[in-house]
């Protein structure tokens, strides 16, 4: 039920997606294993643009996805999701790995070079890594939002005013996990 109540709040910088579809698409994959399975063993994410299952994503999002300025980053939305074996909504993706009250999941330092990465197989390496740690436990839509933030940095250069850029936004999450009960909120 929560999934549900997350999914009519628009906090989330999803470029247009309909959260509702995104869940609904990474849950089809429960009965699509293969699917999932050939987007989890991919290496780049721009192997996916080669699958029937990014093909698949596709129809779940604007076509505004489609479109050969949004691709990569579609596809790394695609990869990253069919690595997520539960969605956890509320605490963002970066509040996740700081682990709140306990020890952080992922250690400050290879946060950093998350949030640091130069390329996008870069990032999706790391990401990977962060989603493992999590095990594959993870806030969905605020997956997502940081990783369109990221490439919309990447491509475009970072946000004139800092506290739009994801490197805060996630760090903010990050260090104050444990004194915010959710995080990642921007504008759609």
């Amino acid at each position: 039920m929560a999934e549900v109540m997350e999914t009519k709040t628009h906090y989330y910088h999803l470029h247009g997606a309909n959260p509702a579809s995104l869940i609904k698409w990474w849950s089809s994959l429960d009965d699509n294993r293969g699917l999932r399975a050939r987007l989890r063993r991919l290496d780049r994410p721009d192997d996916a643009l080669l699958t029937e299952a990014f093909f698949n994503f596709l129809e779940y999002v604007p076509s505004r996805w489609a479109e050969t300025g949004h691709l990569y980053a579609s596809a790394l939305v695609a990869s990253a999701l069919a690595q997520v074996r539960r969605n956890q909504a509320g605490k963002g993706f970066a509040a996740q790995l700081g682990g709140g009250e306990e020890a952080a999941i992922m250690s400050e330092l290879r946060f950093r070079q998350l949030i640091k990465s130069r390329t996008p197989e870069e990032f999706f390496r790391r990401l990977i890594r962060a989603i493992r740690m999590l095990e594959g436990v993870v806030n969905i839509l605020s997956l997502t939002d940081g990783i369109l933030r990221w490439y919309d940095e990447y491509q475009y250069g970072p946000d004139r005013n800092p506290v739009n850029r994801l490197s805060v936004l996630w760090a903010s999450d990050y260090y104050l996990s444990s004194k915010s009960p959710s995080t990642s909120k921007g504008t759609e």
